[in-house]
């Protein structure tokens, strides 16, 4: 049996607006269903544990109404705290995006180090939407950057404009951007449109509609 780790964001405001964040639903709806759907164990785990703060609920989408309605749900709301948990028992880990994982995992040391060390032990990393802000800013054992010349995707700033994420009201910075400058090889779709790309044992995906892409990408390389 394989087992994956959920890394989730315990932030629930972002930008000088003080706009509402937290983990987009969908994003840990869709590929926890992936993962369990092939008898996969997922544990979730938050910056601080308990229960971590949720945006873009949509109880017309049956697989959020499904998790949302499930002990698997209840189980997120008592998530681990990141701290406490032995990510080396795990075979993959995975990042959901929110905009709330800008503000507290961006430079979080131990993000970065478990990053690290799940890289160079060749297991598997997923991260979806925003969930590459992650990403930024870890330093391999060689002292170079993991992004460096690595294809990635994230959410576009053409996104993010529609979305109307203003840079500084809303967001921090814009990903896709923050990627290209740590030396990531960026690619992109139509906005909206799923799309998932793979780079060896990284696996990055658009946008919410790529959230289960990354999931099944991930399970063709854990099979």
């Amino acid at each position: 049996m394989k087992h994956i780790l959920f890394i989730i964001t315990s932030t629930n405001i972002t930008g000088t607006g003080k706009h509402p964040a937290g983990y987009e639903f969908s994003e840990v709806a869709d590929p926890y269903l992936e993962f369990t759907n092939k008898g996969y164990t997922v544990d979730f785990a938050s910056i601080l544990g308990g229960n971590p703060p949720f945006v873009g609920y949509d109880s017309s989408q049956k697989t959020s109404k499904e998790f949302k309605e499930s002990n698997s749900f209840k189980r997120l709301d008592f998530s681990h705290k990141l701290s406490d948990v032995d990510v080396r028992a795990y075979d993959a880990i995975f990042f959901p995006g929110g905009l709330g994982l800008m503000t507290d995992m961006v430079d979080n040391p131990l993000v970065k180090k478990i990053i690290k060390e799940t890289y160079e032990n060749e297991k598997i990393i997923g991260a979806v939407c925003h969930g590459p802000s992650a990403l930024l800013n870890v330093i391999l054992s060689d002292d170079t950057n993991l992004l460096e010349g690595k294809k990635i995707n994230s959410f576009t700033k053409t996104e993010e404009d529609i979305d109307k994420h203003l840079l500084g009201d809303v967001i921090p910075f814009m990903l896709d951007e923050e990627l290209i400058k740590q030396g990531a090889d960026f690619s992109n779709t139509t906005p909206f449109d799923p799309f998932v790309v793979a780079d060896g044992n990284l696996i990055t995906g658009q946008n919410p509609a790529s959230a289960s892409g990354v999931a099944v990408e991930m399970i063709k390389l854990l099979e």
